[in-house]
């Protein structure tokens, strides 16, 4: 039988505008990435400065970056089933000038140091977001 409030649901594409509008409003989310032919997907922190997304997240830069480009993936879905979700694609490299990185250190809260906290700088080649939203409200919100 289907839940009549999660029946009435529905997603909206939004524009990669709006869509890094909401990336912006954020700071939580979670880097994806092949390791061994799997997808790994690990709680990171992260900030949009200069057009480029900064991610802090508990990997070791080689595994993150042994493949082309990465995957990041944001969303705040409400109690009631409403919200957002994007996701943003794009070749990544570290951080690797000490200056810019301990800045980021100090900005983006991290979840382990050491080999597995890894400071990346993402370059979006695609950003797509959808809001979820109640049926009855065309605008989405």
């Amino acid at each position: 039988m289907t839940d009549p409030a999660t029946a009435a649901l529905r997603l909206i594409e939004v524009s990669g505008t709006e869509a890094l509008w909401l990336l912006e409003g954020s700071s939580q989310g979670r880097l994806v990435h092949l390791q061994r032919d799997q997808a790994v997907i690990r709680p990171a922190s992260h900030v949009v400065e200069y057009g480029r997304l900064v991610v802090r997240a508990p990997v070791q830069a080689a595994a993150a970056l042994a493949r082309t480009a990465l995957t990041y993936q944001v969303d705040e879905i409400r109690p009631a089933g409403t919200g957002w979700t994007v996701s943003v694609h794009g070749p990544a490299e570290v951080v690797t000038d000490p200056h810019e990185a301990a800045h980021y250190r100090r900005t983006l809260p991290g979840r382990s140091h050491g080999p597995h906290d890894t400071l990346l700088r993402l370059r979006p080649q695609s950003v797509s977001g959808f809001r979820i939203a109640r049926a009855d409200h065309p605008a989405g919100r």
